[in-house]
Parts: structure tokens; C-alpha cells; sequence
């Protein structure tokens, strides 16, 4: 999740759809999904190098100030320049750093128990449904019959829980570099998003840099849907906004295979959305697509979702399988209705987004 460090204005340059060499190569460090901001990073140019100077300048201002102070969290203000959510404490019960990112948790006096990377909100049991559920049945609910899923970071464990709500799922391999993550999601989200870790057998957890394990997949190893449940292209996650990523998740589908991953707030990150959908088709995707979700202790209180397919799928907006009403009554957030709405944007992002989008046959029907 993450902001420019200018509030982006809609106008006719900011509205063309030009795919920028500054997005077409990994940078340095290691990437990983939503669970990790760590680590070193090579040569970066482009609006990323200003977001790094800018998050550089934020700390000589204050931002290393401690979270927790007189009872209240403060969010860092990683990229999000002057605005940051304050949450009050009821009680710390873990803050610790990894190998690759300071992990806080502690439960809140109005959003539950709250888990936070590198001084950044990442999930609270009061408001975690509406991301959890839309990355997750998106995608699932765009495709036919999807059996096997790899997902991209989510080490809090919602993303997984929602996937293991399909009987017809057989294979969910997970790929978080940081095992702290989910040492810590174990322990302290047992009931609430990390319930089905060491449960369900078809779950796979491979603790790696994203970028390594996708360049190492065999050609045999197919997905029928991704899920990228990534953090803020600063520092490792950087790399997982590249051509060349989304390119090794396209050749990790198979025919028909949908790819979806955290795509940034349309307040504060049209351009970088815009790169983003870019980027995706340079890759090689047919159609890519934006959605949205409202999300109160996310940056301006609103988060986006990026939804790729190939030649062969012909929807990402009308979900396929009938939801039944014993799989509704599960959910919290997602609705077939809200399937369809959540791709409809306000005019200042339709200008941006609709001029570099690409939907799928029928949506554009």
C-alpha cells in the first residue's frame, strides 16, 4: 500500500497508457509478498527513486518516532506524505524484528487485534474481510474450476483461509519469504486469519524470495490463478511490479489462468496503477482490469486489485460458478453483486485507468 509523493491529478498526459522502462527491470533485494518491506535495494529510477528519497526525508522528520506512544499507534508515513491512521492500544503483545522487517502486533481498542510490518497497518480483525475476500474470490470466482493456486506473500494467513472455503481446490502452495510472519500469524491470529495453517493438507508453505521461486518453477508446475498479495514496491517487494515478474507468473498459469495482486490506492497512486496495468500487459496478459475495495485503516481508506487473464478468459467481471447460498453465508464482504460493482470507478480514475485498460471480451461487450 503505498502514495506518491504528489496527489496525482487526472489530466491528458496522466491519462495516456505508456508502458515506462522504469518498470521493466527487477531492482535488487529480495521480494516477497503483503509481509515484507526489508532489505537492500539496487539502482532504482523513475517515481520509485523519489518515493525512496521521499520515505528517506519522512524519517529525518520524525517518522522513526516510536509506534506505540501515550497509549495510541501512529502509522508510518512510508508513502503516504502528511497523512498517517492513529489506533489507540489497549495492549502490545508482540513487537519484534525479523530478518527482514520489524513485526508489531497488539490489539486496539475499536479494530481488534491489528498486525503491523515495518511500521505499516498490514490487517485488523475489525476491517481485514474486504481485502482478504476480494483478492481471493475475485479471481477464484472469475475462473471455471480452479485446482491448484500459488499465492504471493499473505503471511497473516487470510488469503489462505478464503481459498480453503473450495472443495474443489486441491493444491495451495504459499510463498512468504519471512517464516516470522507466519510464526507470529500462528500464534497471535489463531481463530481469526491464520486458521487454516498446519489444518488443511493441501496447504504448502515455501518460505523464499517470490522472484527466485518463480524463476525456478518447472515448466510442468502450473496455477489456474495467482494471488500476489504483495506490500508497497519499496525496497524487495519492488520487484513484484516489474514486466519480467509478471511475466514468470504468466508462463506459472495455465490456459485460462487468472492472476490477481494488491493494486494501490486509486486517491493517491493513479500513476503507479497506471504502470502497473502497463506492465501486466507488456507481460503478455490479454486483459487486465482494475477493482476496488474500501478498507478504513488502509491509506485514504480504500484498496485496488490488479486482475490479468489470457487469450481464454473471456470475464474477469461477471463471477462464473453460481455462489451458493451455504459458500455465502460464509463471507463478510464479497457479494456476486459486489463482484461486478467493484470494477466501476469514479470519473477522475475511469480517465486514468479506462485509457490504459484492457477487459476481457465479454466485459467489454
Amino acid at each position: 500500500r503505498v502514495a506518491p509523493p504528489t496527489p496525482p491529478v487526472p489530466t491528458a498526459t496522466s491519462a495516456s497508457c505508456v508502458i515506462e522502462h522504469r518498470f521493466h527491470h527487477p531492482r535488487g533485494g529480495s521480494a516477497s509478498g503483503k509481509a515484507s518491506k526489508a532489505g537492500g535495494a539496487a539502482a532504482r529510477a523513475g517515481p520509485i527513486a523519489t518515493r525512496q528519497t521521499a520515505a528517506t526525508e519522512m524519517a529525518s522528520r520524525g517518522n522513526d518516532a516510536p509506534l506505540v506512544h501515550e497509549g495510541w499507534f501512529r502509522e508510518k508515513e512510508v508513502m503516504w506524505h502528511g497523512q498517517a491512521i492513529m489506533l489507540k492500544v489497549k495492549e502490545v503483545l508482540y513487537h519484534e524484528q525479523s530478518d527482514f522487517q520489524d513485526i508489531l502486533v497488539f490489539d486496539s481498542e475499536t479494530y481488534g487485534r491489528v498486525m503491523v510490518l515495518d511500521g505499516v497497518i498490514q490487517v485488523t480483525e475489525r476491517d481485514e474481510m474486504g481485502y482478504q475476500e476480494l483478492i481471493s474470490h475475485l479471481p477464484m470466482l472469475s475462473h471455471a474450476d480452479p485446482k491448484r493456486v500459488l499465492v504471493v506473500g499473505g503471511g497473516d494467513g487470510g488469503c489462505v483461509r478464503e481459498l480453503c472455503r473450495y472443495a474443489g481446490v486441491e493444491k495451495i502452495v504459499q510463498c512468504e519469504i519471512d517464516p516470522k510472519v507466519v510464526e507470529v500469524a500462528r500464534k497471535y491470529f489463531p481463530t481469526t486469519l491464520a486458521t487454516k495453517y498446519d489444518v488443511d493438507p493441501r496447504w504448502e508453505l515455501v518460505c523464499e524470495d517470490a522472484a527466485a521461486y518463480a524463476a525456478r518453477l518447472a515448466d510442468d508446475v502450473k496455477f489456474d490463478v495467482v494471488i500476489i498479495d504483495s506490500s508497497d514496491p519499496v525496497g524487495p517487494a519492488e520487484t513484484l511490479f516489474t514486466e519480467s515478474f509478471y511475466a514468470s507468473m504468466k508462463r506459472a498459469l495455465r490456459p485460462g489462468g487468472i492472476l490477481c495482486a494488491q493494486g494501490e490506492c486509486q486517491y493517491l497512486h493513479l500513476e503507479l496503477i497506471n504502470n502497473t496495468v502497463s506492465v501486466a500487459l507488456a507481460a503478455g496478459f490479454k486483459s487486465v482490469d482494475y477493482a476496488v475495495a474500501h478498507m478504513p485503516t488502509y491509506p485514504s481508506g480504500q484498496i485496488g486489485f490488479i486482475l490479468c487473464g489470457d487469450e481464454h478468459v473471456r470475464s474477469l467481471r461477471q463471477p462464473r460458478p453460481s455462489v451458493s447460498a451455504a459458500f455465502q453465508s460464509q463471507l463478510r464482504y464479497y457479494n456476486p453483486d459486489l463482484h461486478s460493482s467493484c470494477f466501476v470507478l469514479p470519473a477522475f480514475a475511469e480517465k486514468v485507468v479506462g485509457a490504459c485498460r484492457v477487459m476481457a471480451p465479454d466485459d467489454a461487450a
